[in-house]
């Protein structure tokens, strides 16, 4: 597996001196379990490192947001950084370094999809910020989180608009505006561990526009479909005057 890991090792950016704790990182309990006999699993696979790599992602995010933004209150900081430690955005980073090609699975959890699952992205992506932490520091896995998973903290509001949109506020107004009927919304689900549920909201106006949106709150959620309507009501030229 050498070559696939100077492979990965490229696109993620970081040179590991020891090969081994990317291999592990790499390495889901169902691969462990099924090759490495009376092992300790924990230790053998990514668990622990994914246990670390979440508080190592956390500090990183927190940190850089604190630096970035340092008029905010807690609970402003909170919401923005819930949006970079969420399973949903992890896994479509993940996916974005190719992550789930590397992976080392049990044969029953590869014939069941499990490099496309989004929990198995999500958590291998936080072994590998413990990974690097490992290797090179908190400097390194800090750089990384920045470079792939915050984006460098670029476009963030300032902290003069309270870090928050109100986007189910604005599509009330632009749909009043628009004569349009007032935005219904509606809980179309939820999935994940209790301590890591993601929810999808949708949202409805008339029987001709509808979006959905995914958070780790329903009202997250219900943010992100305000806001793919509204964007999707725009695109199809639905303005205002149009009413």
């Amino acid at each position: 597996m050498g070559a696939e890991l100077e492979a990965l090792e490229e696109r993620l950016g970081y040179r590991f001196r020891d090969k081994e704790l990317l291999r592990r990182a790499l390495t889901h309990k169902s691969h462990t379990y099924e090759t490495g006999g009376e092992v300790c699993l924990a230790r053998a696979s990514n668990e622990q490192l994914e246990f670390l790599g979440d508080a190592v992602l956390g500090l990183a995010v927190s940190d850089a947001l604190v630096a970035r933004l340092p008029e905010l209150n807690e609970g402003t900081l909170s919401k923005l950084k819930a949006g970079f430690v969420n399973a949903l955005h992890l896994c479509a980073v993940a996916r974005e370094l190719g992550l789930g090609e590397f992976l080392l699975l049990g044969r029953g959890e590869e014939l069941s999809g499990g490099r496309e699952k989004r929990a198995l992205l999500a958590d291998a992506l936080e072994a590998v910020i413990a990974a690097i932490y490992l290797d090179g520091g908190y400097e390194a896995a800090k750089q990384f989180v920045l470079t792939r998973v915050t984006g460098d903290l670029e476009g963030l509001p300032d902290a003069e608009d309270n870090g928050i949109k109100d986007y189910k506020g604005e599509l009330q107004e632009y749909a009043q505006s628009a004569g349009l009927p007032q935005p219904r919304y509606r809980l179309a689900g939820s999935q994940g561990p209790e301590h890591a549920k993601v929810f999808r909201v949708e949202v409805r106006i008339g029987d001709a526009w509808s979006a959905a949106g995914e958070g780790t709150s329903k009202k997250i959620a219900g943010q992100a479909a305000a806001r793919a309507l509204l964007e999707r009501l725009r695109r199809g030229g639905e303005s205002p005057s149009s009413g």
